[in-house]
């Protein structure tokens, strides 16, 4: 065989193997859309909900959903090492820092419109930032810190403080951001030693049990079968997006599949103009870009160094 042969022949072995490669990235990619398509309608569907069902018992049916179709799914086909934990006390921190970060997003979107309450809330990725500087005493580059600089400058052009939109309740999102900083760093610790299906599993009950108990406090009957749909729409958006990314992160690296996560800006944009008539004004647009820009380009720099994904946030 020539050297001409052998040079084909080796370039025929080797190009299923990188065409394999890339379908697996771009499967990756394809499933992060879904799964951020999947967020931005749980939250259409929480503000549309939040005018008829009390906020807290949406907030348990969400959960809810999410542990009885997660445990249905999972536990038949991972039997008992789906429970098997190192770590039950940080599992149930974990579930309610989500919780409370949920809650904070159902009484945010009763207040904001859809687009700008979900580039302000995803600007945790630069929170974890401030978090390892000032509590983990990590090391930050003049990059990352200007990227944080970036990214809260583009959250306080949204907000305007001093002008006629900014009022008091444009600070729930931001105590959103704080409590999902927290657990996106609970969750890095965690990925480290636990099964990721582990983590979501132990989530949604401890999201389920934590809400129960106001359950009995805040039930109530609901005019039709209409919100039972919207209710069962929420869960099913929460627990499809959440499986979407776990598959995702099967097929592509996190530093990949991160700077897609913003595509959950373009998606609450497109669910508050068909359900709201909400359109962002010329200046929010503008510190929409700039969260998207620092905040991707954050993520992806966290994921880089601490070889971990970011979640996005949803309520």
């Amino acid at each position: 065989m020539s050297a001409t042969q052998e040079d084909a022949a080796a370039h025929a072995t080797q190009r299923p193997t990188r065409d394999l490669a890339s379908e697996r990235i771009l499967a990756g990619i394809g499933l992060v859309m879904i799964a951020v398509a999947c967020f931005a309608t749980l939250d259409t569907a929480t503000k549309i909900s939040i005018t008829a069902v009390p906020i807290l018992m949406g907030v348990w049916f969400r959960y809810a959903f999410q542990a009885a179709a997660t445990t249905l799914v999972l536990l038949p086909r991972h039997g008992t090492s789906l429970l098997r934990t190192a770590h039950p006390k940080y599992h149930a921190l974990r579930g309610a820092l989500l919780l409370t970060t949920s809650i904070f997003a159902f009484f945010s979107l009763r207040y904001m419109p859809l687009a700008e309450f979900t580039s302000i809330v995803l600007i945790a990725p630069l929170a974890v930032t401030l978090l390892a500087a000032t509590v983990l005493k990590e090391q930050v580059s003049v990059l990352r810190w200007a990227l944080v600089a970036g990214g809260f400058l583009g959250t306080l052009v949204i907000l305007r403080p001093g002008g006629g939109a900014f009022n008091w309740a444009v600070l729930l999102p931001l105590g959103l951001v704080a409590s999902n900083a927290c657990f996106q760093v609970l969750t890095s610790k965690l990925a480290q030693t636990e099964n990721p299906l582990t983590m979501h599993f132990y989530t949604g009950w401890v999201g389920t049990l934590l809400a129960s108990v106001a359950l009995p406090f805040v039930w109530q009957s609901l005019p039709s079968w209409h919100w039972w749909a919207l209710l069962s729409l929420m869960g099913l958006a929460g627990t499809v997006g959440h499986f979407m990314l776990i598959l995702a992160y099967q097929r592509a690296p996190a530093s990949t599949l991160t700077p897609y996560l913003y595509a959950q800006i373009a998606f609450a944009m497109l669910g508050g103009w068909l359900m709201f008539s909400q359109v962002p004004d010329a200046v929010s647009l503008v510190g929409m870009g700039m969260i998207a820009v620092c905040g991707a380009a954050g993520a992806w720099l966290t994921v880089r160094e601490r070889r971990v994904p970011i979640e996005p946030v949803e309520g």
